[in-house]
């Protein structure tokens, strides 16, 4: 029997003191979470967010990394 994948535990720090690392790994986790989560349980609206959040986050430094 398939074990249902966990949904991921908050960082130890906000999104935005994340390392870059940090980032990828958040967001890898978040997107493994949301795949094996059947579309309409109530955590996908979360987990969707929180994904959000660290796309954001990532685009945000990637601007300004090709701006400075």
């Amino acid at each position: 029997m398939p074990a249902e994948p966990a949904t991921p535990a908050e960082p130890a720090h906000p999104t935005h003191a994340l390392t870059t690392y940090e980032l990828r790994n958040r967001r890898r986790e978040l997107e493994h979470a949301i795949k094996g989560i059947s579309p309409d349980a109530p955590v996908q609206a979360d987990l969707r967010a929180k994904l959000a959040e660290v796309i954001g986050e990532q685009e945000q430094r990637t601007k300004l990394a090709s701006n400075g």
